[in-house]
């Protein structure tokens, strides 16, 4: 029952980081993440009564907490994909991301199955391969280890969102967007960053010197792309608490993982990004990884 539910929730997932992604390349993330969550939160209100539930403070306790981790998740992530590569970064969070919820499972007395162990093998080769096969380059590096570090803040999101009670409706969802938003403000004022854009093309991200250089396309507004990161971020969190109360949260949890599939698709799509052959074949072991993740539901 929830994996029907599960994968909408990976495609809004996958534009949301696209649109967030794109819109960091050209904005501080902080002033991209603050504007993206207050797009979601407005999302997020009216929602509140299409599942009704009962709030208490265990239910705010856990989503404040879930919405920390998803911040600084979000937050890492975001960064990541404005100075690495979309098509590594995005499968290698995703995995990370995936295989705590099923870590807590194991730790809760699940069994791990055969699939599930192939997984994580495919997946730590993965991540070796990505390390191996990135622009030598100290923002490629950067941009692979903060993406493994989101990928642990989007797992620790979801099993505080899988720890709230069933009758509570979206009110997990709701506390941890407040907290979220709270947390980004403070730090937006802190560094007073302004809340302006710059002017900017999209550049493929090409793989070597010799690679020819196509015409720069018209960028969209960096505005409008923090918005539509909001709303699909707001849509896709809905979409994931209701596949875990649904079914089981670690089958939901890496369901979800296959975000990763709309990202590259995007990227070479609207970006044309190119990858060198190790980065593809880190991209496509990721993505065997979570589909074999998502199997074991």
């Amino acid at each position: 029952m929830s994996v029907p539910v599960a994968f909408p929730a990976a495609l809004a997932y996958g534009v949301c980081d696209f649109a967030g992604g794109l819109a960091a390349r050209r904005a501080p993330v902080l002033v991209v993440t603050l504007v993206a969550q207050t797009a979601g939160l407005l999302v997020l209100l009216p929602a509140l009564w299409l599942l009704p539930g009962q709030p208490s403070v265990t239910t705010f306790a856990l989503g404040a907490l879930a919405g920390i981790a998803g911040t600084a998740g979000l937050l890492l992530y975001l960064r990541a994909l404005a100075v690495g590569p979309m098509g590594v970064v995005a499968p290698l969070s995703s995995v990370v991301g995936a295989g705590l919820p099923l870590v807590a499972g194991v730790l809760s007395g699940e069994r791990l199955g055969p699939l599930t162990v192939l997984a994580i093998v495919v997946a730590l080769v993965a991540i070796l391969l990505a390390t191996a096969g990135t622009r030598r380059d100290a923002a490629a590096t950067t941009g692979l280890l903060l993406g493994l570090a989101a990928g642990v803040g989007f797992g620790l999101f979801f099993v505080g969102l899988g720890a709230t009670s069933d009758d509570s409706g979206l009110w997990p969802l709701l506390a941890g967007r407040v907290t979220s938003l709270t947390l980004v403000t403070a730090l937006v004022l802190r560094h007073r960053l302004p809340l302006r854009t710059r002017r900017a093309v999209l550049q493929p991200e090409l793989a070597g010197p010799a690679a020819p250089v196509p015409v720069p396309a018209p960028a969209p507004s960096p505005v409008g792309l923090m918005i539509v990161s909001g709303i699909f971020d707001s849509m896709a969190n809905v979409l994931f608490l209701l596949s875990a109360r649904l079914g089981d949260l670690g089958v939901s949890a890496v369901v979800v993982s296959l975000y990763p599939v709309v990202v590259v698709l995007l990227a070479r799509v609207v970006l044309r990004e190119r990858l060198t052959g190790m980065q593809l074949a880190s991209a496509g072991l990721a993505l065997g990884a979570s589909v074999l993740l998502a199997a074991v539901g």
